[in-house]
């Protein structure tokens, strides 16, 4: 990211020295964002929670309201039985062994997600080293593991998304295209954050949402208040 850029710099001085909420920062990162492409816009948010304890690791899934601007490639890892199913629903590849052969094979990864029955799971933990660590791998916590196949392909198509706390305590996640309007960019910030909040584990103790920032993929980061995010009622 070109932190000493013209541009960037530009950028930059239009954020005030203050917390601001959502619907401020949502316009403004539209307003800043300066590269010639359309830009994903990202929140990230910074949790009071210490992953290495499985009680209080954060993750879930969401669907935005207004998906995220681009289609999604979805890989479908199936029974026989299943792949016509999930072919209806618009799954990009659909196939069993096969599948598993070629990316094991060829280091093929031409999908940006994977969903599986459970009878195909024990093929699929060969490719742990692959999948894994690029959060591919299907997990039934996050709905890629199921037999309603149907569902899952067509969720992910419209624009699902999964969250996970990193080993820092902190998630990242996109909520649109900077090219959105503000009313439909703003509804999956919230939306996203609000799914967040929700899958607070009952072991976290203190301040849940340390920090919130928002941005643009080349524009600096957007400082947001946590403090309706840590109150009490939510």
């Amino acid at each position: 990211m070109p932190k000493t850029g013209k541009k960037y710099a530009a950028a930059a001085r239009q954020i005030e020295a203050r917390l601001y909420s959502l619907d401020e920062a949502v316009p403004l990162v539209q307003k800043i964002k300066y590269a010639k492409f359309d830009e994903t816009v990202e929140v990230h948010m910074r949790l009071g929670v210490d992953p290495k304890h499985a009680d209080q690791m954060v993750r879930g899934t969401v669907v935005l309201p207004n998906g995220l601007g681009k289609s999604t490639r979805v890989l479908v890892v199936c029974s026989p039985d299943k792949a016509e199913e999930a072919k209806a629903a618009g799954a990009d590849f659909v196939g069993g062994d096969d599948m598993v052969q070629k990316i094991q094979a060829e280091n093929w990864l031409d999908f940006e997600a994977v969903i599986a029955t459970p009878d195909m799971m024990r093929s699929l933990s060969r490719l742990g080293k692959i999948l894994g660590p690029r959060g591919l791998m299907p997990n039934p916590k996050t709905g890629t593991v199921t037999t309603d196949i149907g569902k899952a392909v067509r969720e992910t198509k419209a624009g699902k998304v999964e969250f996970r706390v990193d080993k820092t305590g902190v998630i990242h996640a996109p909520v649109g295209k900077a090219s959105f309007s503000t009313p439909k960019l703003l509804e999956n910030a919230h939306t996203l954050v609000g799914a967040v909040v929700k899958a607070k584990p009952a072991a976290a103790k203190g301040k849940y949402v340390k920090s919130v920032t928002l941005c643009a993929t080349m524009s600096p980061a957007i400082p947001i208040d946590t403090t309706p995010y840590n109150a009490k009622a939510v």
